[in-house]
C-alpha cells in the first residue's frame, strides 16, 4: 500500500495513544486534558434535548447550513460584546466540529506545502498534528512566563517571508498553563501589525479563571487578519464537539466556509440546537463558576502536593486558571524515562516531547489536575516525588 507523504509525516496523537494505556482503573492519570465529568450539566441537557425536539421537530434531523445554527452564532456574538466589548455579527462566526476542526480548516485555506507557521515553544500538540497534514515549515518562538518572546517573533517574521500565520493560546496555555500578560499582548500586537500574517488566538480555557483579571485579546477587533477560536468543550460538554471560529475578514471566512462545505457540509445541527436551548434556558455564568471552583481546588491540591513531595530542583508553573501545570525537571533528566518509571508506579502524565516541533528527549512534562480528586492527586504526586528523589540521588552518585 502506498500512502501520501503528508500522512506519513503527520504524527499519531501522543495523548490519544497514552490514554489507551492509562485507562486502566488502577492508574492515576494526569495525562489527558479531560474536563471533570461531575461538571457536565446532564439533567439540564436532558431537558434541552426534549425541549429542542418539541420546538424544532424535523429541523433537528435535517441537513442544515454550513455556517451553523443562526441563534447559536448570535449568542456567541452577544457574549463577545458583553464580555470584551467586541463587535461581531453572526456572519463573522462559523460553527466547527470542535476547535480541532477549525485548526485543520485554517491550514487548508492558508498553507501550501513548505510554507511557514509560527508556533509557541512548547505548543499545543493537537495544533501541531492538525497543521502537519499541510506539510508546513514550523518556526518555533520561545514561550516565556508572560507569553511569546516578542523580539524573537519579530526576528522570525522579518527573516522568513513564507510565514502565513502565528498560532497562540494566550489564556491558560496548553501545555504550560501560563497566561500572556497585558504588556506582552501589546508588544506582540505591535510586531504582528507590521506583517501580512494571520494571528490565531485559540481560547478554549479563557473562562476558567480563578485568579487575576480578564485580559483583552491580542488582535481581535483591531487586526485585520485576526482569527479567534472558541469552544464549548470545557464549559458545557466535550462530547458534542462544538467549537467556533470568529473573523471579520470576509474573504478569509468565505474560503474557510468553502473548505468546511467540502469537509463535512456542516457541524452536527442536532447538537447545535440542543446546546443553544441549554444556553438560552440556563445560567451559564453560575455553571462555569462551579467548574472554576472545582478546578481551583484541584489545582491547589496539586501545587501543594508538589511543594511537599517534589525536590526543590524541579520547577513548575502556577496557573491562574485552566487545566494544566508544566514541569521542568533537572537538566539532563529525560521526561520519557521518567514516564516509563512512573507507569510502573501506576501514574501517567504527558512527557514534553510531543509539544515541540524540533526537540526530542526533553526534560519537561505536562500535568492535568481537572480529572482527579484532591486525594488521588496527592497520592499520584507523592509517587512521582519518590521517583524524582531517586533519580536525583542517582545523578549525584554519578
Amino acid at each position: 500500500m502506498k500512502y501520501s507523504d503528508k500522512m506519513l509525516k503527520t504524527p499519531s496523537s501522543f495523548i490519544r495513544n497514552i490514554l489507551k494505556v492509562t485507562n486502566a482503573p488502577d492508574v492515576i492519570s494526569f495525562a489527558g486534558g479531560l474536563p471533570n465529568p461531575i461538571s457536565f450539566p446532564i439533567e439540564e441537557m436532558q431537558n434541552s434535548i426534549n425541549h429542542a425536539i418539541e420546538e424544532n421537530g424535523a429541523k433537528l434531523f435535517q441537513y442544515s447550513t454550513t455556517e451553523g445554527y443562526l441563534p447559536l452564532r448570535q449568542y456567541i456574538a452577544d457574549k463577545y460584546k458583553k464580555d470584551f466589548g467586541l463587535q461581531f455579527d453572526p456572519e463573522d462566526i462559523l460553527i466547527t466540529t470542535g476547535s480541532q476542526q477549525a485548526l485543520q480548516l485554517i491550514s487548508q485555506v492558508l498553507l501550501n506545502k513548505g510554507e511557514g507557521i509560527v508556533m509557541e515553544e512548547p505548543g499545543y500538540l493537537g495544533a501541531i498534528q492538525a497543521f502537519s497534514l499541510a506539510e508546513p515549515q514550523f518556526y518555533s518562538v520561545a514561550l516565556e512566563e508572560d507569553g511569546l518572546n516578542a523580539e524573537q517573533l519579530e526576528e522570525t517574521l522579518a527573516a522568513n517571508d513564507n510565514i502565513k500565520f502565528i498560532y497562540t493560546v494566550p489564556n491558560f496555555h496548553n501545555p504550560t498553563g501560563i497566561t500572556y500578560s497585558k504588556e506582552k499582548r501589546e508588544a506582540i500586537y505591535e510586531v504582528v501589525n507590521k506583517y501580512d500574517v494571520v494571528l490565531i488566538e485559540d481560547d478554549p480555557y479563557g473562562e476558567l479563571r480563578w485568579n487575576g483579571e480578564k485580559l483583552p485579546y491580542i488582535g481581535a477587533g483591531r487586526l485585520e487578519n485576526s482569527v479567534l477560536l472558541g469552544s464549548f468543550s470545557k464549559i458545557v460538554t466535550p462530547g458534542m464537539r462544538l467549537g467556533y471560529l470568529v473573523t471579520k475578514n470576509k474573504e478569509l471566512m468565505h474560503h474557510i466556509n468553502t473548505v468546511k462545505q467540502a469537509t463535512d457540509l456542516h457541524t452536527n445541527i442536532f447538537s447545535q440546537m440542543i446546546l443553544h436551548d441549554y444556553l438560552a434556558s440556563n445560567d451559564l455564568e453560575s455553571h462555569v463558576q462551579k467548574i472554576i471552583s472545582l478546578y481551583e481546588t484541584q489545582a491547589n491540591a496539586m501545587l501543594n502536593a508538589m511543594a511537599k513531595y517534589f525536590p526543590s530542583s524541579v520547577k513548575y508553573t502556577k496557573p491562574d486558571g485552566g487545566m494544566f501545570i508544566w514541569v521542568t525537571l533537572e537538566e539532563g533528566t529525560s521526561a520519557l524515562d521518567f514516564f516509563d518509571k512512573a507507569m510502573k508506579e501506576k501514574v501517567a502524565f504527558v512527557p514534553g516531547d510531543p509539544f515541540y516541533t524540533d526537540k526530542t528527549n526533553v526534560n519537561t512534562l505536562r500535568l492535568n489536575y481537572t480529572n482527579s480528586s484532591p486525594e488521588i492527586i496527592e497520592e499520584g504526586i507523592k509517587r512521582l516525588g519518590k521517583i524524582l528523589y531517586s533519580l536525583s540521588a542517582k545523578k549525584q552518585m554519578v
